[in-house]
């Protein structure tokens, strides 16, 4: 089977005022994810996760190597508003309900809005109740759900998560954990997850990537072996903490 996201030795120079060669984030990068698969990339700070994760949402272009969605340029892809994309600061515009928001999507798109859909979405993060809500009126942990509401509502075929949780506190960040796992096990769309949390990367994962840091290169892969659905309970098991520990070691290097 076809890869859902192909990534192939790929690399990506910046240019930066002062300096003739720029920075290289990242360099001969390879990673492939298949279709329904849900992979978390670890990294440390400034390794090029996210860098990574605009690749394949076509906000960036690779130097060199090449970038996939599906078979298709990401451009492509993101031009028939198949990618959703939720970023650690949930963009919601202020001046619009939670129902607006959601429905945005469809009015970028030139689509006649599916309120079924939005009715559907709205049930499945936990918001129904809060439709006409303004995002000042919601907590941080309601904001992020409607900013992932907003990127699943065109029926996209990728997910790419950038830290969505990374501004929650630890607390809230866990209960979301529950809610995104909940979320995907109801759609198993393929997804693509940028973390600094190996916790949230265990929980949700079914592999997880470690990255180098910069240039961002992989230096382990790692598959989940805990059955789906999962419970937080698997957050205590001993096989959980032996694989943070051995993640952890390996970000550590």
């Amino acid at each position: 089977m076809n890869a859902a996201i192909a990534i192939d030795k790929a690399s990506k120079r910046f240019a930066l005022a002062g300096s003739s060669e720029g920075v290289l984030a990242l360099s001969d990068l390879s990673l492939q994810i298949a279709p329904g698969e849900f992979v978390a990339i670890l990294g440390p700070s400034g390794c090029g996760k996210s860098t990574l994760l605009r690749l394949v949402a076509s906000l960036e272009q690779p130097t060199g190597g090449t970038v996939s969605v599906n078979g298709a340029a990401p451009g492509l892809v993101s031009a028939q508003h198949a990618l959703g994309v939720a970023f650690q600061d949930h963009a919601l515009l202020p001046w619009l309900s939670v129902h607006d928001n959601i429905a945005l999507p469809f009015r970028i798109a030139g689509r006649a809005v599916d309120e079924a859909a939005i009715v559907r979405l709205i049930e499945l993060v936990g918001l129904r109740g809060f439709e006409t809500a303004r995002p000042k009126q919601l907590s941080g942990g309601m904001r992020q759900r409607v900013s992932i509401a907003r990127a699943l509502v065109l029926e996209p075929e990728v997910l790419l998560l950038d830290e969505p949780f990374g501004a929650l506190d630890a607390v809230t960040r866990r209960q979301m954990n529950v809610e995104l796992q909940r979320i995907w096990s109801a759609r198993q769309i393929t997804t693509m997850l940028i973390t600094h949390s190996v916790d949230e990367a265990l929980f949700l994962a079914d592999r997880v990537v470690v990255m180098s840091g910069r240039p961002g290169r992989i230096v382990r892969e790692v598959a989940v072996p805990f059955a789906r659905p999962r419970s937080t309970a698997v957050m205590r098991s001993e096989e959980f903490h032996r694989m943070v520990d051995d993640l952890t070691g390996a970000l550590d290097s």
